[in-house]
């Protein structure tokens, strides 16, 4: 299998599991308020800044550990970050708010305001970074740092998460009677189930090296 496929299997697992925090919320909201481009405008900035945080964590990793056995040490520390994040993904309680009216103000934000706000979205969430460099950490003890197939990897991750994110505004412009906050629990609920169970098998697999 190649590594840019591995990457893009990464990114349907991530959006189909992982991918219901502030970020989602937010693209939802946008989506049912203002329409599918300003949402899409608002998945660009968290895209961008999900590249940002993505690239910082390589060059840390990359840089910080050059040897097979701190590699398996990575692979442990991030999938054991993962397992917390699923913990807390589980106990997260969900809150979407759609206001009665729906239609779009006269007032409308500038384009870029979408845009910067998806980029501040995740800068400011302390669990995004700790998510992606988490992520990165397992990754990395995978592929023992090699710089192109790391970036092949996260190529195909990063991209699959955008197309996917732009999906989810569409849906939402579209279909937003579907929104359910029982359906948002039911989902927090599976992707930390989920998550956990991807950081138990870095652990093992960073432990066994296979």
């Amino acid at each position: 299998m190649s590594v840019f496929l591995e990457g893009t299997i990464l990114g349907f697992s991530l959006a189909l599991f992982f991918g219901f925090g502030p970020a989602f919320f937010a693209l939802i909201q946008t989506g049912i308020n203002r329409g599918f481009w300003p949402g899409v405008l608002l998945a660009s900035g968290i895209f961008i800044n999900d590249i940002v945080i993505v690239l910082v964590s390589l060059f840390g990793a990359t840089s910080i550990f050059d040897e097979n056995a701190k590699y398996q040490t990575m692979g442990i520390a991030g999938g054991a970050l993962l397992i917390i994040f699923g913990f807390f993904t589980y106990k997260r309680k969900t809150q979407l708010e759609v206001p009665e009216d729906q239609n779009m103000d006269a007032n409308s934000p500038h384009p870029l305001v979408y845009f910067g706000k998806g980029f501040l979205l995740n800068t400011a969430n302390p669990f995004i970074w700790l998510f992606w460099i988490s992520i990165v950490m397992g990754i990395t003890s995978r592929y023992g740092g090699q710089k192109i197939d790391l970036f092949l990897f996260f190529a195909g991750t990063l991209s699959v998460v955008y197309i996917t994110d732009i999906i989810k505004t569409f849906a939402a412009s579209r279909f937003k009677k579907f929104a359910t906050h029982k359906f948002l629990i039911l989902i927090n609920k599976l992707a930390g189930i989920a998550l956990a169970g991807f950081g138990i098998f870095l652990i093992i697999r960073s432990i066994f090296q296979f």
